[in-house]
């Protein structure tokens, strides 16, 4: 289904399926919804899953000349839950960028969500704002990312034989690329392109720390469950993620000593699992 956020931009949100209470998956940066089917899937007898395509990432389009702009995620957030949940009481799990668009959202509308997973959601505190010298070295990655293969399976043959993607479960590995890359029209070629361009996973990357949503957190009212991989460097998703918690009127944190930031890719079932310990 298509649904109406900010800017009229129409954002994409897809009926996974299932059965039981109602479960919004919030996509990370430079991903998209279908990422999150397979562990969708896992949890068919407990929710009833929808996932949205964030503007720029998936088949969600930009408008012209848009710039990138965090309070907008938010607003994507907030108008997939609205549509799909218009008496509230949703629940959602959101990862990195995902996770903090919920947040946002949450706050946005207090009693639209009953209740919120977010894996290392990308909210920090004033002073780290905005990258300090040269670009960090996922920023200078996702500018540098190939736009293009050959084909479908070429892109999934890439990316399965280097790291990260290549300890990426396998159906969400495919379903990153089936449904992150389309087409380009060239006449006689199966080429295929990112739907989320190398320049706008970038630029949402450079502006990470810019929206200021830190300030807030101790006005958001929802439940929210801050889960984290293994803690190792303080100024990361995962080291700032435990103080996201205490910030948050009804925060808890967990602490996943295994994981990663793309644990909920690596290993889907302890993210099931999770899901089905705090929301059922």
């Amino acid at each position: 289904m298509w649904i109406e956020s900010s800017d009229g931009i129409q954002v994409a949100v897809h009926e996974f399926g299932g059965t039981g209470r109602t479960l919004l998956w919030s996509h990370a940066t430079g991903f998209h919804a279908h990422c999150y089917e397979p562990i969708a899937r896992r949890l068919g007898d407990n929710f009833t899953s929808f996932g949205l395509d964030h503007r720029g990432h998936g088949t969600t389009a930009l408008t012209n000349n848009w710039q990138v702009d965090w309070s907008k995620y938010g607003d994507d957030a907030h108008a997939a839950a609205e549509a799909i949940a218009p008496d509230g009481g949703l629940v959602a799990f959101g990862h990195s960028m995902g996770g903090a668009s919920l947040v946002m959202a949450a706050h946005a509308k207090p009693g639209l969500f009953e209740a919120l997973v977010v894996f290392e959601p990308i909210i920090f505190p004033a002073p780290d704002v905005g990258p300090k010298g040269e670009p960090t070295p996922m920023i200078a990655a996702a500018r540098n990312r190939r736009a293009t293969f050959d084909s479908y399976e070429a892109a999934i043959e890439r990316y399965s034989s280097k790291p990260p993607m290549q300890f990426f479960d396998a159906d969400i590995l495919r379903a990153y690329v089936e449904h992150g890359f389309a087409p380009t029209g060239d006449a006689g070629s199966n080429q295929v392109g990112l739907r989320c361009t190398p320049e706008h996973e970038a630029r949402t990357f450079e502006t990470g720390g810019t929206h200021g949503f830190w300030d807030v957190l101790p006005e958001v009212e929802t439940r929210v469950v801050v889960v984290s991989g293994k803690v190792e460097e303080e100024r990361s998703p995962a080291g700032i993620a435990a103080s996201v918690a205490e910030r948050l009127p009804n925060g808890s944190y967990i602490e996943l000593t295994t994981g990663n930031h793309l644990t909920p890719f690596i290993t889907p079932d302890v993210i099931a699992d999770l899901l089905r310990d705090t929301l059922c």
